[in-house]
């Protein structure tokens, strides 16, 4: 059984760290970040970034690694993304799903008052960002866009949430659980 593991959650929710958290613990995963191809490609082709609109290279670059990992490897995939539109979250699910993969998705529904504060306290880099912009901004622009993110029961075949940090390692356990059990659906 390969696992395809997708967070979902606004920025500074705690994606990235349990991401790698739950790789340290999973053998044999890996996680395709979108902030690090982001950051690549500002870094290294600025020049074929789009002025305005989606970032449709980042997204074909995000693609390609996921499309390599599924075909050449055994990896489980960890997705730490925001994957907060409900339509392209279920085309990426339903994709690892005929590929073979038990799908999972974790939803980091962090109240947004410690998002701010997270913010706040934060000194993460903004070489993601295509157009200047703080985190903040990308917060409105998350909470605008998506006024509600929340999965629905049954998107994927298990569905676990982080309301606190202390919920990720009680998620990381029950993931890593279902190897073991090979609850896989």
């Amino acid at each position: 059984m390969r696992l395809a593991i997708m967070t979902v959650g606004k920025t500074h929710s705690g994606k990235t760290t349990f991401a790698n958290r739950l790789a340290e613990a999973l053998a044999g995963s890996i996680v395709v970040d979108q902030d690090l191809q982001a950051e690549f490609l500002n870094r290294n082709y600025p020049e074929l970034l789009p002025e305005k609109g989606p970032n449709t290279i980042k997204y074909a670059l995000t693609q390609t690694l996921v499309d390599h990992a599924v075909r050449n490897t055994g990896l489980h995939l960890i997705i730490s993304n925001s994957n907060l539109g409900r339509e392209a979250r279920l085309e990426w699910l339903d994709y690892y799903r005929k590929h073979g993969f038990t799908t999972v998705l974790v939803f980091f529904n962090i109240p947004e008052d410690h998002l701010r504060i997270r913010i706040r306290e934060s000194g993460r880099s903004t070489k993601i960002f295509r157009v200047s912009l703080t985190f903040d901004e990308l917060l409105d622009r998350q909470k605008a866009a998506f006024p509600v993110l929340a999965p629905a029961e049954g998107e994927a075949d298990h569905l676990f949430t982080v309301r606190l940090p202390d919920d990720t390692d009680s998620v990381i356990r029950k993931i890593t659980g279902l190897m073991e059990t090979g609850d896989g659906r």
